[in-house]
């Protein structure tokens, strides 16, 4: 049986982005995109090998890459070229006269499914050519200058993605007739094959939605949402490894009720050493900057390191502005704000230590203020963009902050603001707690994640 070989097409510049560095190299869920690309083939049991193929200029940085993640399956870092075909030529002629299958993917493509790579390493039993393919939710217009010549049926039409994947010798020998072209301009593989080499049938695997190219910065956030999706919403029974957060170390703020308290007795269900700090439980105010420094020292004095802070601790007074008394915005502000600041700054060196995580809480008000919710709103939105701008700040320390963004949740802070309310409407705490426990596990960072109702 042939060797499956993942080439992974990482020449690109990323002009069209509008970053200073290419596009690869884009952060997206604590990793560079072309790092998650890599990790989707290295994974895959039906990926024997992996070649990397950069620009000239990068070769250096992806060496560093590779060394960093440990790779095991990457064998090859390939040169490209100007255009996207000499990279594929590129690992066309690294492989010359071996027995291979050759699986060209876009080093942008961060979401590739396992699901698709087996697909295309199955059909590769049968087929000689293999693309991936969505259906077109748009209608295609064909145009001459600024006139419509032609609207094609939209049910035979689709969209290619990547992989596209081929037996060597029939790709070598595409390129081998498309390089006497004087003609030749094409702008993927399949392409290639199917104008140089038509009698080879080329087998079209179904794609996903989700299989995005990064090209615009509009896909920036659309990759940040796509990942939170992908990564948080399995069951906790089938996602959480126990032993991985077996003796861990965790602090929460805010834990006496509510959400706070649902993560703290799960996370000790799970083994982890449990320290809760409220108004309640250790006469803890976030808003007091020494309180959160003497309860942080508490717990490392007793435990010697601290993995996990959690800060769930928060006020809301559903007020207009002009009618809060100064004193109830002050609190308000050092409560939802400056109390996040405090447990950041002074967990900051016990998570540099341990290479730990660090978890608040916004709420879906962030993303537009509203009436009553002045104060409120805008402290969480300040969360947001903190959790964001820390996320780049302590990468480099191994720290990994992200937020938790619930829809309604049925706790007493609400219950206090709202009464009584349809349960079936409202989240549970513990499915809060569950997206948070698999926010902590994972190596994302920067990560606005959204829990709603399923």
């Amino acid at each position: 049986m042939k060797k499956n070989v993942a080439v992974i097409l990482a020449g690109g510049v990323g002009t069209r982005l509008g970053l200073t560095k290419p596009k690869q190299f884009y952060k997206v869920a604590g990793k560079m995109v072309v790092e998650h690309t890599i990790d989707a083939f290295e994974k895959n049991p039906h990926i024997e090998e992996i070649a990397i193929v950069a620009n000239p200029m990068l070769i250096d940085d992806f060496e560093e890459i590779i060394l960093r993640n440990h790779w095991k399956k990457v064998q090859r870092l390939l040169r490209g070229g100007k255009e996207r075909y000499h990279s594929s030529l590129s690992a066309v002629q690294a492989y010359e006269n071996q027995d291979v299958n050759l699986i060209f993917h876009d080093a942008v493509r961060p979401l590739v499914s396992q699901a698709i790579i087996n697909n295309v390493c199955e059909a590769l039993h049968t087929h000689q050519a293999v693309d991936v393919v969505i259906p077109s939710s748009d209608t295609i217009i064909e145009t001459d200058g600024d006139y419509i010549v032609s609207i094609p049926d939209r049910q035979r039409l689709r969209r290619g993605q990547t992989p596209q994947a081929f037996d060597l010798q029939v790709i070598s020998r595409a390129y081998e007739l498309a390089l006497k072209d004087p003609n030749f301009h094409v702008t993927d593989d399949c392409g290639v094959v199917k104008n140089y080499v038509p009698d080879v049938p080329i087998y079209i695997v179904a794609g996903e939605e989700s299989n995005i190219k990064l090209t615009y910065k509009e896909d920036t956030y659309l990759l940040d949402k796509l990942f939170q999706l992908r990564n948080i919403t399995p069951p906790i029974e089938s996602a959480t490894d126990a032993k991985a957060f077996k003796d861990k170390v965790a602090v929460i703020f805010g834990g006496s009720y509510g959400i706070g308290k649902e993560i703290a007795d799960m996370l000790q269900g799970l083994g982890v050493r449990v320290h809760v700090f409220s108004r309640k439980t250790g006469h803890v105010d976030v808003a007091d900057c020494a309180a959160v420094r003497n309860a942080l020292q508490q717990v490392a004095e007793k435990e010697g390191q601290i993995h996990y802070v959690i800060n769930t601790a928060g006020v809301l007074h559903r007020q207009a502005l002009v009618d809060m008394s100064y004193d109830t915005i002050y609190n308000d502000v050092h409560v939802n704000l400056l109390g996040a600041i405090h447990v950041l700054t002074e967990a900051y060196p016990y998570l540099k230590d341990t290479h730990g995580s660090a978890l608040l809480f916004t709420s879906s008000s962030y993303t537009r203020g509203r009436a009553l919710y002045s104060i409120y709103s805008s402290t969480k939105a300040a969360i947001v963009n903190m959790v964001q701008a820390l996320a780049q700040e302590w990468d480099n320390d191994g720290i990994r902050i992200n937020c938790i963004n619930p829809m309604r949740t049925n706790t007493p802070m609400r219950r206090q603001n709202f009464g009584i309310e349809p349960e079936e409407s409202l989240l549970s705490p513990q499915v809060v707690a569950e997206a948070s426990l698999h926010t902590l596990q994972s190596e994302y960072t920067g990560q606005i994640i959204d829990v709603v109702r399923r």
